[in-house]
């Protein structure tokens, strides 16, 4: 995710709690993800869609924070 910001995640991730909070979300998400699709997990096709809903949100809050962080290293 964001390869253009990998330095910046990882800074992140160590400094803001927040960014590593909604960062550790997505990538739980993630897994539940790709456990229920793979029959893992129980789950049916809506709450996978409600599942990668909730994930694409917290990547746009990633993506705004990033965005962000990078302008004030400029």
């Amino acid at each position: 995710m964001f390869p253009e910001f990998r330095d910046l995640i990882s800074k992140l991730k160590t400094e803001d709690a927040h960014f590593t909070r909604l960062f550790d979300k997505h990538n739980e998400l993630d897994q539940h993800i790709k456990n229920v699709e793979n029959r893992i997990e129980s789950g049916s096709a809506v709450d996978i869609e409600n599942l990668k809903k909730e994930k694409l949100k917290l990547k746009d809050e990633l993506y705004v924070i990033l965005k962000a962080k990078a302008a004030e290293a400029l």
